[in-house]
């Protein structure tokens, strides 16, 4: 089965791996919780468009790509309401002059996002009862409370959406991970600007802090959920 890093990850790299003993899977909790992270205009334009025409609108936007991932977040969250399970959405907050940092030092268009980029996108919007988290760095647990929600809601573990996949994605898989949950990262959605950064850090991810699985099994796997 192709798998996102296959042709960009060689077989001879995930032999290494297995041969280490890396990439079992974890499998799911009996109440995960669903982060939905960045996924706002900034990230994809507000019009679905190739790359290169979507970042005339924001330099920060992936492009048609989130677009692709926005359109399989929306079964899952479907589904995760159909459940009751809760849903967060890790978030960064509208810019300001006490926001700069090394990320903006690194990013500085980041500090010139007019407000509309920070909306969410309408069709994932938050319901009430969701966990609205503003974050200032890659990771939803760092300076947040995200890990004090998780334990008010009773998750015992983590599916993981969103953006990007090698940056927030990412940062928020290893820190859960660190925080003992087992993680999820259905593969079709979450997106990048860089196919090669997506490939590369799914592979990374699925073989040492998440199980990386298609999203048809992924809703399997929680539409039988008592």
């Amino acid at each position: 089965m192709n798998r996102p890093w296959t042709g960009i990850v060689s077989e001879e790299e995930e032999r290494r791996y297995r041969a280490a003993g890396f990439g079992r899977p974890s499998g799911m909790g009996k109440r995960p919780a669903l982060l939905i992270i960045d996924v706002q205009y900034r990230t994809i334009g507000t019009r679905e468009a190739p790359f290169w025409e979507s970042i005339k609108e924001y330099k920060t936007s992936c492009g048609d790509t989130g677009w692709d991932a926005v359109r399989h977040i929306r079964p899952l969250l479907a589904k995760f309401r159909e459940k009751g399970l809760p849903v967060f959405y890790p978030h960064v907050a509208p810019k300001e002059a006490f926001d700069r940092g090394r990320l903006a030092e690194k990013v500085p268009e980041l500090m010139t996002i007019a407000a509309e980029g920070y909306r969410f996108v309408e069709a994932l919007s938050p319901s009430p009862g969701d966990v609205l988290l503003p974050k200032k760095h890659p990771s939803a647990f760092f300076g947040t409370p995200l890990a004090s929600y998780l334990i008010d809601a009773g998750a015992d573990s983590l599916v993981v959406t969103g953006c990007t996949t090698s940056g927030c994605v990412r940062g928020s898989v290893v820190d859960g991970f660190a925080y003992n949950f087992k993680v999820t990262v259905p593969e079709e959605c979450v997106y990048d600007r860089s196919p090669v950064a997506h490939a590369v850090n799914l592979f990374d991810m699925a073989y040492k802090y998440a199980d990386v699985r298609p999203l048809a099994d992924v809703l399997a796997d929680i539409d039988a959920l008592s």
